[in-house]
């Protein structure tokens, strides 16, 4: 089954953010990427440079985080935390997004994705964003 994560946003300062919280919870960043990494995105230099996906594992869990293009508008404290799923296979993150879609909004469809996953965006008919991903990786 599906691995459930918080995944924080943040406007500018999701670095530091997490250099603080693996100060407190100890371990190291399993994952750091920064928008500038992604070819083909178009934004300014200073953007380039904001983190587009941080993880720190946390006992049985991982806290997720990144930045927020300008693009996307102001982060909102309260609307800044989403349920990130990580899927076991393509099915199952199909079948969990289309159920999350049910009278909710599709912020970003499902669909491969530059990270060599297949991830989508969903608000659901209660206001809650998550976020599903599978990693191509695992499909044998």
């Amino acid at each position: 089954m599906a691995s459930v994560n918080a995944y924080l946003s943040f406007k500018n300062n999701c670095e530091e953010a997490f250099e603080f919280y693996r100060s407190v919870f100890g371990g190291e960043f399993t994952a750091i990427s920064r928008f500038g990494d992604m070819e083909g995105m178009p934004m300014s230099d200073a953007e380039k440079a904001k983190v587009m996906h941080v993880a720190l594992p946390i006992g049985n869990t991982v806290l997720m985080g990144s930045d927020t293009p300008d693009a996307m508008g102001d982060v909102v404290a309260g609307s800044n935390v989403s349920l990130a799923i990580g899927a076991d296979s393509r099915e199952e993150a199909t079948r969990l997004f289309e159920g999350l879609s049910a009278d909710g909004k599709v912020t970003m469809p499902l669909a491969e994705a530059p990270w060599n996953a297949l991830f989508g965006m969903v608000e659901d008919k209660f206001g809650f964003v998550w976020l599903i991903n599978f990693d191509l990786g695992q499909e044998a």
